[in-house]
């Protein structure tokens, strides 16, 4: 039976209405814009309803273009040499554009609100901007993507989403990981990559980047106290080359995220990687172990350069990291985080700052979803640091505090 004028009329109006409401949508959350796991990128997001398929009541058929805004804020109480300060914190707003065009097209695009938009002098893009690549599947073993990308290190805190993380280690918190380039990936089978990654070693050129400091302290065997100083001279191919390996075994209860890379920083200056992740996935429990080590012929995590020497960059510094973490959902809606660092710096041709750093973290978590099918949690959260330096360095000691009520939020729109 035809439907009738009226049936017609209703039916018309529900597709008007569901358009509508869609377009309206979108348009707020571009509006909005006008960074997740690192390759991966934002975790598992399939079992979220956009907030466009609740409101519009719309069936989504493609992966296409899906939109998500990461935002976190909490209360912070924090204590330094004992003395104690609290604020409202907002920790970040990060608009992410991804989809997949047919079988073999990808794009993202992750901006961070909240971070500098001046286009930097190498790479022409902002800060703020993290992620904008296009990539090309050519088939289910290799693909291949270029643009601005994350750069493939290794490690599991290093992946995660950043919204996710209440503080990372002092090594992965002080990379700079957002640089133009390219990856190409390959699979041999399903569970197993193998990647190659080149890309700028710099957002910026060597003197926009150094332009405070563009001296290196150097030492040696003849200048144990580093009292020497060389100008840095530009690279001709001041680049990045990471290799990665990325495994699943046992059925994805055993996981594993290798690097080694090595960077040219300036004339005759690199620096060396490893990062080896290794991590525990169960129905409850999800468990890893990072262990990090970072050879630099100039400082480019700037930890020992920012204590030692502020109008200079410090020559052969030695970095390590040990970091753990574990997830365990004890009860339906909840989760209790517990993380811990140590790690330490020394450098290596000046006696008086050899081995002359070591801290520690630690942290935990008690985390509520709230709602099922959203990615939303609230926590109450406490993270420690104290860091320990030798008595020849003549650095003082110290420690912090700090205790959150926060929430975490990656609301899928799209």
């Amino acid at each position: 039976m035809k439907p009738t004028v009226r049936e017609r009329v209703f039916a018309h109006t529900q597709t008007m209405r569901n358009t509508l409401l869609t377009v309206l949508l979108t348009l707020l959350t571009l509006n909005v814009a006008a960074q997740g796991n690192n390759t991966g990128m934002g975790g598992d997001d399939e079992g979220y309803a956009s907030l466009a398929e609740r409101l519009a009541n719309i069936e989504k058929k493609n992966r296409a273009f899906n939109v998500f805004i990461d935002y976190s804020a909490d209360f912070q109480v924090n204590d330094k040499d004992d003395s104690w300060s609290s604020a409202f914190k907002n920790r970040q707003l990060r608009l992410e554009v991804k989809g997949d065009i047919g079988e073999h097209l990808y794009y993202r695009l992750r901006h961070r609100l909240n971070n500098d938009h001046k286009a930097q002098s190498e790479d022409n893009f902002a800060k703020a901007t993290d992620i904008m690549m296009v990539g090309w599947k050519f088939n289910d073993k290799f693909s291949l993507q270029g643009g601005k990308v994350c750069q493939i290190w290794g490690g599991f805190e290093y992946d995660e989403n950043p919204m996710f993380i209440y503080e990372y280690s002092e090594m992965v918190g002080n990379m700079d990981i957002f640089k133009a380039g390219a990856v190409a990936s390959y699979k041999p089978i399903p569970s197993q990559e193998l990647a190659l990654g080149v890309s700028n070693t710099y957002n910026n050129k060597l003197y926009d980047e150094y332009r405070e400091a563009p001296y290196s302290v150097e030492g040696s065997a003849e200048d144990l106290n580093g009292t020497g100083r060389r100008r840095l001279e530009t690279a001709s191919n001041p680049l990045t080359y990471i290799v990665n390996w990325n495994g699943s075994f046992l059925d994805n209860l055993i996981n594993t995220r290798w690097s080694w890379g090595i960077q040219t920083q300036a004339r005759h200056k690199y620096s060396r990687m490893l990062m080896l992740g290794q991590k525990l996935n169960t129905s409850h429990l999800q468990w890893y172990v990072d262990y990090m080590m970072e050879w630099d012929g100039l400082d480019a995590l700037r930890i020992a350069s920012s204590e030692i020497s502020p109008d200079a960059y410090m020559s052969d510094v030695h970095y390590k990291s040990l970091v753990t973490k574990a997830n365990w959902q004890f009860a339906p809606q909840w989760n209790l985080m517990l993380k811990g660092t140590y790690e330490t710096a020394s450098v290596s041709k000046i006696a008086q700052f050899k081995n002359y750093r070591k801290s520690a973290t630690y942290l935990g978590s008690l985390e509520y979803y709230p709602v099922k099918d959203q990615n939303l949690r609230v926590s109450l959260s406490y993270i420690g640091r104290h860091v320990d330096y030798s008595s020849k360095s003549n650095l003082d000691d110290f420690d912090t505090n700090r205790f959150e009520l926060g929430f975490m939020y990656r609301i899928k729109a799209f």
